[in-house]
């Protein structure tokens, strides 16, 4: 007995945002326990794709300083675990083509500048770099990934 049923593109594209997504991100409780007991050698920054810092904290983890700060990023690190996975979730809607799905409240802007501001002040609008797909700020005149023009 075989099932014949017809899909819709878009919600193929949607499935394929939810697969990237999921490996893409990161959990939040994760993120407050490396700060909070490796912070001092930066394992936060690396979880977050921040290989610069990672690596700065990796120099001085002999000193007292990076764990201090580590001690105070594991405060801060559920925002920031939220803000990557926004990030992450909008490079990959933008490198499919396809907006956000409902309730992320992002809206992407496949390859140009919107015309009007959102109605609301809690959507954050980014625009897709027509080159590589990264998601970039509305009022961005270069893409932060690539340095084409917008």
């Amino acid at each position: 007995m075989s099932t014949n049923f017809q899909s819709s593109p878009q919600a193929n594209l949607e499935t394929l945002f939810y697969q990237q997504y999921e490996s893409a991100r990161r959990d939040e409780v994760v993120g407050v326990l490396l700060a909070l007991f490796l912070g001092g050698f930066g394992a936060h920054h690396f979880y977050l794709r921040r290989t610069g810092l990672g690596i700065l904290y990796l120099l001085f983890f002999w000193s007292p300083l990076p764990w201090v700060l580590g001690f105070i990023e594991c405060f801060f690190m559920p925002a920031r675990v939220r803000e990557f996975n926004a990030a992450q979730a909008a490079g990959i809607a933008a490198a499919l083509g396809i907006p956000l799905p409902q309730g992320w409240g992002y809206t992407i802007y496949p390859t140009a500048r919107p015309t009007a501001a959102p109605q609301t002040a809690a959507i954050a609008t980014l625009v897709a770099c027509p080159r590589c797909h990264a998601a970039n700020p509305t009022g961005a005149r270069f893409c932060s990934s690539c340095g084409s023009a917008l």
